[in-house]
């Protein structure tokens, strides 16, 4: 059970490893924006579908 759970533990450090990589190239692309990645993607999409009614 002890090589089990180094195998769970590297896959998850890993994982968070790629996770945070993700989080800080996010932050990157919308820096000065403040407004969360989620809500800026809704946003432009609201935009444009109101812009073509």
């Amino acid at each position: 059970m002890g090589k089990q759970q180094d195998e769970r533990a590297a896959r998850l450090a890993e994982a968070l490893r790629e996770n945070l990589r993700r989080r800080k190239a996010q932050a990157r692309e919308g820096q000065g924006d403040g407004a969360p990645v989620d809500a800026r993607e809704s946003a432009s999409t609201d935009a444009g579908d109101s812009s073509e009614s």
